[in-house]
């Protein structure tokens, strides 16, 4: 009687991890679009010293309709590093973490639905990163888009994954600066002080005025 060859447990168990490292094994599609700073329509603050503003992918991730669409947010210097098989809301790419000792965060998900194409007459198409500041400190929301700890630099880039699975991305943004706080100058402060002196002059002057005056009146 002729013997069946034997089933191994071990090929059945590993074929569906492979099915699903498959697309990983074809590459990441590299999508022809740079994030880049909002200036248009003109917004005021487009750049503080803890958000800036970009445009919404729009029109660029029409092919991935089952994706979830992820903004990563970099210091310049990890942009090299930077895996695409890190996933969203673990210690590795948590906000809490940023920018030591996670060095690039993934923010501001959404599903194809939320980028309509072509974008709907007056709709201000925009994210603002770095605008919740209840979640900053909140391990429970590793993908919080809170407050940015500096200035930077920072580069930011759109990811798509199915699943656990990034199928596309954009390029990164050039370098974004955010805004920092000017000290007063020594002009500055020298010319407080002066107006600081006048104001006291006028005040002993205005007393000593009033002094004459009712000494005046009293003689009459």
């Amino acid at each position: 009687r002729p013997h069946s060859r034997p089933r191994h447990a071990g090929v059945r168990t590993m074929l569906p991890l492979l099915l699903l490292l498959l697309p990983a094994a074809q590459g990441i599609v590299q999508l022809g679009y740079r994030p880049a700073l909002t200036t248009e329509p003109l917004l005021e603050g487009v750049k503080t010293a803890s958000t800036f503003v970009v445009d919404q992918p729009r029109c660029i991730f029409q092919d991935y309709g089952n994706a979830v669409i992820w903004l990563v947010v970099a210091l310049e210097q990890a942009v090299p590093s930077f895996n695409n098989t890190e996933r969203p809301g673990t210690s590795e790419t948590a906000f809490q973490g940023f920018p030591n000792p996670v060095r690039a965060y993934m923010t501001l998900n959404a599903t194809l639905g939320a980028y309509p194409c072509p974008k709907p007459e007056g709709e201000i198409a925009v994210l603002r990163v770095g605008s919740e500041t209840s979640c900053a400190q909140d391990e429970k929301r590793p993908t919080c888009n809170g407050p940015l700890p500096g200035p930077g630099p920072y580069r930011v880039k759109f990811l798509a994954l199915e699943g656990s699975v990034p199928v596309a991305e954009t390029a990164w943004s050039m370098p974004i600066t955010l805004r920092t706080a000017k000290p007063f100058s020594s002009t500055s402060t020298a010319g407080s002080g002066h107006s600081a002196d006048m104001i006291a002059i006028t005040t002993i002057l205005s007393i000593l005025f009033a002094i004459l005056l009712a000494g005046l009146v009293a003689m009459l």
